[in-house]
C-alpha cells in the first residue's frame, strides 16, 4: 500500500491559506493553498475552519478514508495524503491534520467544471445525467452515483466534476473522482453524535447529476450491471483504516464501517435484482 498518512508534524506556516465558503447547502470556511517547486504544484486543503478554535472538523480524514475505497472499488481518482502539520493562519498558528495532492491534469489538458460545459454544450431538454452519457462518460457517472451514495456525499456539486480536454490531440474525459470531505459522519462534532448518527438515513444532498437523493439516484443505474471493478470485502476494513489511529476516536471507525458495509448491501441488492 502507498504512503498516504504522514504521521511526523512537518512545519506548513510557510503556505498561504485563501478562505474558501462551504458551497451552497454546507457550513464553515474551508482553506485552501498550494506550493510550485519546479513545475510540481502541489495542493492543500484544511477541514472545516473556525477562526476562533482552529480547525474543528475532521473531512481531510475523509478523503483518506474514501480515497482507500476508492483503490478498493477500481475507480479512477485523484489520490490524497493525510499530513500532520503546524499550519499558520491570519497569525495565529495551528496544529491539525491537512490534505495534500498533485495536479491531476495531464501536459497539454486544460480543465472546466462540468456545469460551465453543460451550459455550452447540452442539447435542448438535455438533463445532466443524459448529457454526460451522451458525451461517453456513462461508466464514470454512474461510479460516481454509487460512491456518492455509499459515502453519502453531501456536495457533489457541479463544480466538483471536471471536464479535461485536449485540444492538440483531441481528446475529451471526464477528471478522475475528487473531494469527498463533505461525506461519512462530516456532520459529527462528537462522539455522542457520531453513536447516533443514522447511516442509512437518505439525507438531502447537494447532487449536480440526478436529484437531491443519493438513493433515488442509485436507483437509476440499478439497470448498469456492476460499475465497480471490484467489490468491499469484511477483509478491507482493516485496509481502510490503516495507520489512522490518533485522528479520529475508534466510535467514528466503528460508524463508517456501518455505513459502508451497509450501504454497500444495497448496492448489491439494487444490482442483483436489476
Amino acid at each position: 500500500m502507498r504512503k498516504d498518512v504522514t504521521k511526523e508534524v512537518q512545519d506548513l506556516t510557510y503556505l498561504k491559506w485563501s478562505h474558501i465558503r462551504g458551497s451552497s447547502g454546507t457550513a464553515g470556511t474551508f482553506l485552501k493553498a498550494r506550493s510550485v517547486i519546479g513545475e510540481k504544484k502541489k495542493y492543500y486543503k484544511l477541514s472545516n475552519f473556525d477562526p476562533e478554535y482552529g480547525v474543528i472538523g475532521h473531512e481531510c480524514i475523509n478523503e483518506i478514508i474514501v480515497d482507500r475505497l476508492l483503490t478498493i472499488l477500481g475507480v479512477e481518482h485523484l489520490e490524497y495524503e493525510l499530513i500532520h502539520a503546524d499550519i499558520r493562519v491570519d497569525g495565529r498558528r495551528f496544529r491539525t491534520w491537512l490534505c495534500s495532492s498533485e495536479d491531476f491534469k495531464s501536459q497539454g489538458e486544460s480543465k472546466a467544471a462540468l456545469d460551465d460545459y453543460y451550459r455550452v454544450n447540452a442539447n435542448p431538454g438535455e438533463d445532466h445525467y443524459e448529457f454526460c452519457v451522451r458525451n461517453g462518460w456513462k461508466r464514470t457517472v454512474d461510479q460516481m452515483i454509487a460512491v456518492d451514495y455509499l459515502i453519502l456525499n453531501r456536495d457533489r456539486h457541479g463544480g466538483n466534476i471536471e471536464i479535461l480536454s485536449n485540444s492538440r490531440l483531441h481528446e475529451l474525459r471526464m477528471a478522475p473522482m475528487f473531494d469527498h470531505g463533505l461525506s461519512l459522519l462530516c456532520s459529527c462534532m462528537s462522539e455522542d453524535e457520531a453513536e447516533r448518527f443514522d447511516v442509512m438515513e437518505d439525507r438531502r444532498c447537494n447532487n449536480y447529476i440526478g436529484s437531491k437523493s443519493c438513493f433515488e439516484n442509485l436507483q437509476r443505474i440499478s439497470d448498469a450491471g456492476d460499475v465497480f471493478s471490484s467489490g468491499l470485502k469484511d477483509a478491507d476494513r482493516e485496509l481502510l483504516f490503516y495507520g489512522l489511529d490518533g485522528t479520529l476516536s475508534d466510535i467514528y471507525f466503528q460508524k463508517i464501517w456501518e455505513m459502508l458495509s451497509k450501504r454497500y448491501k444495497v448496492y448489491e441488492d439494487l444490482r442483483d435484482h436489476k
